[in-house]
C-alpha cells in the first residue's frame, strides 16, 4: 500500500531525492558525449560538414527525448516512478555502449536517437516521486536539487570528457580504437551502478509498483490541450530547452571555433560557465521557497524569479559577444546560465502543483514540448552556421529565444490543479 506524503520520513525522501540527483547527473554526463569530441567523431565517421552531420546526431537524441515523453510519463504513472526509472536507467546506458559501434554518421543519430528515447522517462519518474514524498511547501527546493544534479552533470561533462579523451589517448593508440568509442563505452557504466544501487535503497514500500489499470481515474487529454495554463508551461519549456540545450552541444565546439580554444581548454571554459548554472538551481529552488513562505504569493515565487531570470540570461548572453577577452566572457555566460536556472527552477514546481495525481503525465507533456525545442536547436544553429559561415550567429539566436521564454513566463498564471491535488500514490 502506498504511504503519504506525510509518513515518508525526512532521511527517506531525501534519500530518494540523493539517488535522482545522481542519475540527473549520469544522465547529462551520457547525454553531453558528443559534444567535446564532436570533431573527431565526424571525422572518424566520414563526414565532410561538422557542422550539419553533428547537428543530426545531436538533434536525433532529442527528438527521440520528445517523442518518448508522454508514453514514458503515462508509463510512470501506471507502474509507478520507481520501477520505470529502473527499467529505462538500464536501456540507455546499455544504448550509450552500443552507440560506441556505430559505423556511420546515420548509424550513430539512430542509436542515439534511441539512447534519447529511452532517458525520456528519468525526469517526469523524478518529479512523480518529489511529488510523493515532499509536501508542497518543500517542492521548489526539492526541484532545485534535482535540477542541479541535472546542471552539475551538464556542467562538468565537457571537463569530464576532455579528461577523460586525454586519458584514453594511451588506450586508443595500443588498441587501434578511437578515443570516443572507448569514451562512450566507458559512459554507459555508471548508469548500470546506479541501477543496482536505487535497486537496493529506495524500497517498493516507498515508491510503490502500481498494477496496470489501477490509476485513480484515466487521463482527461481534452482537459489537459484547452488549458491556457499548460499551453503556456510548455512553450515556456520549449523555448528554455531550446536555449539551454547549448551548453550540452555547440558550447564547446562554438569556444573552440569563435575563441580559437583547444578541445581541452574548450571542455574547461565550458564546465566553468556551468557552475553557474549549478548554483542558480541550487539557489533558485530555496529562494522561490523562501520568497512562498515570506509573501503567501505563488505567482511571485514561481512565475515572477523565472521572468526575471530568462530575460537576465537573454541581456548578458549579448553582452558576452561585446568582450573580447575569452575568459571573461564566458564568465559572464556562466552569470547568464546562473539566471536561467535560477528562474527555471519554476517550471518544474509548476508543473507538479499543476499536475496533481497525474503530475508525470503533465510534466512529460511540458517536457516533450522542451525537448522538441532543444531538437529544433542543434541542426538549426548547425544549419546557420553552415549557411552564414559565422558562428557567433548562435549567440544571437540563444538571445532571442531566451527573450521569447521570458514573455512566456510573464503571462503563465495557473491557480488549480488540471487533476486535483492528490500525490499520494505515485
Amino acid at each position: 500500500m502506498a504511504v503519504t506524503v506525510a509518513q515518508v520520513a525526512v532521511d527517506a525522501r531525501y534519500r530518494v531525492l540523493s539517488l535522482l540527483c545522481c542519475v540527473a547527473a549520469i544522465a547529462y554526463i551520457q547525454r553531453a558525449a558528443m559534444g567535446v569530441p564532436a570533431g573527431e567523431i565526424a571525422h572518424g565517421l566520414g563526414s565532410s560538414d561538422l557542422a550539419r552531420d553533428m547537428g543530426y546526431v545531436q538533434s536525433a537524441w532529442y527528438a527521440g527525448y520528445a517523442l518518448l515523453q508522454l508514453p514514458s510519463g503515462w508509463l510512470a504513472d501506471r507502474l509507478g516512478s520507481r520501477i520505470t526509472v529502473l527499467i529505462l536507467a538500464a536501456l540507455w546506458s546499455l544504448l550509450t555502449m552500443v552507440a560506441a559501434g556505430s559505423t556511420s554518421i546515420f548509424v550513430l543519430a539512430s542509436v542515439w536517437g534511441l539512447m534519447g528515447a529511452a532517458q525520456a522517462g528519468v525526469f517526469p519518474c523524478a518529479t512523480k516521486a518529489i511529488g510523493a514524498t515532499f509536501p508542497q511547501s518543500e517542492r521548489a527546493r526539492a526541484s532545485g536539487m534535482l535540477a542541479a544534479g541535472m546542471t552539475i552533470g551538464a556542467a562538468v561533462a565537457p571537463m569530464i570528457t576532455s579528461l577523460a579523451l586525454e586519458a584514453l589517448m594511451p588506450a586508443s593508440q595500443a588498441t587501434g580504437v578511437e578515443r570516443w568509442r572507448l569514451l562512450l563505452v566507458a559512459y554507459a557504466l555508471p548508469g548500470f551502478a546506479w541501477v543496482l544501487l536505487f535497486w537496493f535503497m529506495v524500497p517498493n514500500a516507498l515508491l510503490p509498483v502500481s498494477p496496470l489499470g489501477s490509476a485513480p481515474d484515466p487521463v482527461d487529454w481534452s482537459r489537459m490541450f484547452r488549458s491556457i495554463d499548460l499551453l503556456l508551461l510548455c512553450a515556456q519549456q520549449f523555448f528554455r530547452a531550446a536555449a539551454m540545450v547549448f551548453f550540452v552541444t555547440w558550447f564547446p565546439v562554438f569556444l573552440q571555433e569563435v575563441r580559437g580554444v583547444t578541445a581541452l581548454h574548450s571542455g574547461m571554459l565550458a564546465t566553468g560557465a556551468g557552475i553557474g548554472g549549478v548554483l542558480g538551481s541550487l539557489l533558485g529552488g530555496f529562494a522561490s521557497d523562501w520568497l512562498l513562505a515570506r509573501t503567501g504569493n505563488r505567482r511571485l515565487s514561481r512565475q515572477g524569479i523565472a521572468c526575471a531570470g530568462m530575460a537576465s540570461c537573454s541581456i548578458l548572453i549579448l553582452l558576452s559577444h561585446l568582450i573580447a577577452d575569452t575568459t571573461l566572457s564566458t564568465m559572464v555566460i556562466g552569470v547568464g546560465a546562473f539566471c536561467a536556472t535560477f528562474g527555471g527552477v519554476s517550471g518544474y514546481t509548476v508543473a507538479i502543483d499543476l499536475g496533481g495525481r497525474h503530475v508525470a503525465t503533465v510534466f512529460s507533456t511540458m517536457n516533450m514540448c522542451g525537448n522538441i525545442g532543444a531538437a529544433l536547436f542543434p541542426v538549426t544553429a548547425g544549419w546557420l552556421v553552415s549557411y552564414t559561415g559565422n558562428w557567433n550567429v548562435i549567440i544571437f539566436l540563444f538571445a532571442a529565444i531566451m527573450a521569447v521564454d521570458a514573455v512566456c513566463w510573464a503571462i503563465l498564471n495557473p491557480k488549480a490543479p488540471l487533476f486535483g491535488d492528490n500525490h499520494d500514490s505515485c
